[in-house]
C-alpha cells in the first residue's frame, strides 16, 4: 500500500490543470502552472490514477445482458441517459459533459502530451523506454475501448468503409477531429500496443502501471475482438509465459462483503470504473439464467454473488471490490488462449487451460476435469466459462458483437413498464451514438440508425 500511496501522490507536485476549452475531446492544460521537464514529471502524469486507471468505460456494461433492472428501479433512475441506454435508444445517451467519450479522450490527451515531451525530458534510457511504453499502452487500450463502444464489430470485408473512431495523435486541441475507418482504427490500436510490448518491462512497480505481460494480454484481447484467433492465441501465450498465477477461490471467504482482494495475484493490470447507477449493487440484479448456470460446487456462485433474500442476486465479485474491475487478469488470458486452441481444433490444450482455471474455482476435491469429444464441444465449454468468469468486466458488449457477427444469433430483451425492448443481433445500435455535442462541434459522421 505504501507503493500505491507513493504513486497516487506523485502527480500532486506537477499536476496539469485542465480547463474547459474542449468539453469532450479534452482540454488544454495551463502550461503556466506546470511544464513537465523530466521523465519523473512525465511518469507522474501517467501515475494520475484518477485519469489513467479509474475512469474506464461503463456504457457497454450498462447496455449488456449480465443484469436487469426492476421496473421500479428503472423508473427511479435519476439520469435520463441511463434510462435510454438501458433500453437501447437510438440517441441522447450522452447528454452530460462527463461521459465515456470525455474520459476516454482525456486519457488519450495525457498520453499524447507525454509522448510529445519525451524527446526533451531528462532521465535514464531505461526510464525513457518505460514511460514511452506506458503512454503507448494507455493510448492503445483507450482507442480499443472507444472502438468497442462507438464502431460496429470488426469485419474485414467492410473495415475500410465503415467509420471507426477519431484517432487523436497529438495534444493540439484546435485540430478538428475526424473519424478514421474501422481498419485504420484497429491498425493504430495494434501499433500502439505492439510498441508498448517492445518497450515495457516484464514486471511493473505496481499493477496500476502497465507491463510487458499487460501489453501482450491487451493485444490478445484486441485480436480476439477482431476474430483473429491465431494472433489472439499467440499473444495470450506470450502473456502467460510471463504472468500466469491464478487465485484459488478456496482461500477466499464467500461471507465477506467483497471476497476478492484488490491487487490480487491474478491481476496483470489494474483499472476500474465506479459503478454507474444502473450497475450498483443495490439496483442491478443478475439475470436468472446466468446465475443458474453455476453448479452447486462452483465457488463463483457465492464468491461473485450476494443473495438478496428475495429470489434475486447482486454482483459482489469485482477484483476492485466496490468499483467494477476493468483491468486485465490472468483468468481472462487463460480463457482467450483456450478459446483460440479450440477454434484451431486443438481440443486437448483448450481443455487443459480450461481445467487449470476451473480447479481453482470449485470446492476442493469436487471438480471433475471437463472433457469434450470435438473441438466444437470444447469451444462451447470455453465460451460458457468465459460468460461465467468475466461478467461485469467491460468485455460482454464486445463479445456480443463478435459472436453475433459469427452467427451466434444472441438477441437481448428487457421489459420495462409493460413494454419489451429488443436488441437484435448485429443491430446498428451496437455502435452507440456519438455524443450529440461532439457531432455539433466537429461535424463528424454520426453512427447510422
Amino acid at each position: 500500500m505504501e507503493t500505491k500511496k507513493y504513486i497516487l501522490t506523485g502527480l500532486l507536485a506537477i499536476a496539469i490543470t485542465i480547463s474547459g476549452c474542449e468539453k469532450f475531446l479534452d482540454a488544454k492544460p495551463d502550461h503556466k502552472l506546470a511544464v513537465p521537464e523530466t521523465l519523473t514529471d512525465l511518469q507522474a502524469l501517467l501515475d494520475n490514477y484518477s485519469v489513467l486507471n479509474t475512469s474506464e468505460s461503463s456504457s457497454g456494461e450498462v447496455s449488456g445482458d449480465d443484469y436487469y433492472l426492476t421496473p421500479d428501479v428503472w423508473a427511479a433512475l435519476a439520469s435520463e441517459d441511463h434510462k435510454r441506454m438501458h433500453t437501447w435508444q437510438k440517441d441522447l445517451l450522452f447528454t452530460t459533459q462527463l461521459n465515456d467519450w470525455h474520459y476516454g479522450y482525456r486519457r488519450v490527451y495525457y498520453c499524447n502530451s507525454v509522448l510529445e515531451q519525451l524527446s526533451g525530458a531528462v532521465g535514464s534510457a531505461a526510464d525513457h523506454q518505460n514511460v514511452e511504453g506506458q503512454a503507448f499502452f494507455h493510448r492503445g487500450r483507450t482507442f480499443l475501448q472507444m472502438a468497442w463502444l462507438w464502431s460496429l464489430a470488426w469485419d474485414a470485408k467492410t473495415a475500410d468503409t465503415e467509420p471507426g473512431i477519431p484517432l487523436r495523435m497529438n495534444s493540439d486541441f484546435n485540430e478538428t477531429s475526424r473519424r478514421a475507418s474501422i481498419r485504420d482504427s484497429y491498425e493504430q490500436i495494434i501499433s500502439d500496443l505492439k510498441a508498448a510490448a517492445r518497450l515495457l518491462p516484464v514486471t511493473s512497480l505496481h499493477p496500476m502501471r502497465p507491463s510487458k505481460p499487460a501489453a501482450y494480454a491487451m493485444l490478445a484481447r484486441t485480436y480476439l475482438s477482431m476474430g483473429e484467433y491465431v494472433q489472439a492465441g499467440s499473444y495470450a501465450d506470450s502473456c502467460l509465459r510471463l504472468k500466469s498465477e491464478l487465485l484459488d477461490y478456496n482461500n477466499l471467504n464467500a461471507a465477506d462483503t467483497y471476497p476478492v482482494p484488490q491487487f490480487n495475484a491474478e491481476v496483470i493490470f489494474d483499472s476500474y470504473t465506479p459503478p454507474p447507477a444502473p450497475l450498483s449493487m443495490s439496483r442491478a440484479r443478475i439475470t436468472d439464467a446466468l446465475y443458474q448456470s453455476y453448479a452447486a460446487d462452483d465457488l463463483r456462485k457465492t464468491i461473485f454473488f450476494r443473495n438478496n433474500n428475495n429470489g434475486t442476486f447482486a454482483f459482489k465479485g469485482s477484483y476492485d471490490q466496490i468499483p467494477l474491475f476493468m483491468g486485465i487478469a490472468a483468468d481472462e488470458v487463460y480463457l482467450i488462449r483456450a478459446e483460440c486452441y479450440a477454434r484451431a481444433g486443438n481440443t486437448v490444450d483448450a481443455l487443459k487451460d480450461l481445467n487449470v482455471l476451473l480447479i481453482k474455482r470449485w470446492k476442493k476435491n469436487t471438480f471433475t476435469p471437463l472433457t469434450a469429444a470435438t473441438s466444437v464441444a470444447a469451444l462451447n465449454l470455453v465460451l460458457s466459462e468465459r460468460r461465467k468468469e468475466l461478467l461485469m468486466r467491460g468485455l460482454r458488449w464486445s463479445d456480443l458483437k463478435r459472436l453475433n457477427r459469427e452467427g451466434a444469433a444472441i438477441s437481448l430483451s428487457r421489459a420495462v413498464n409493460n413494454q419489451v425492448y429488443v436488441l437484435e443481433p448485429n443491430d446498428l445500435r451496437y455502435a452507440l451514438p456519438i455524443p450529440e455535442e461532439v457531432i455539433s462541434l466537429t461535424n463528424m459522421t454520426q453512427n447510422r440508425r
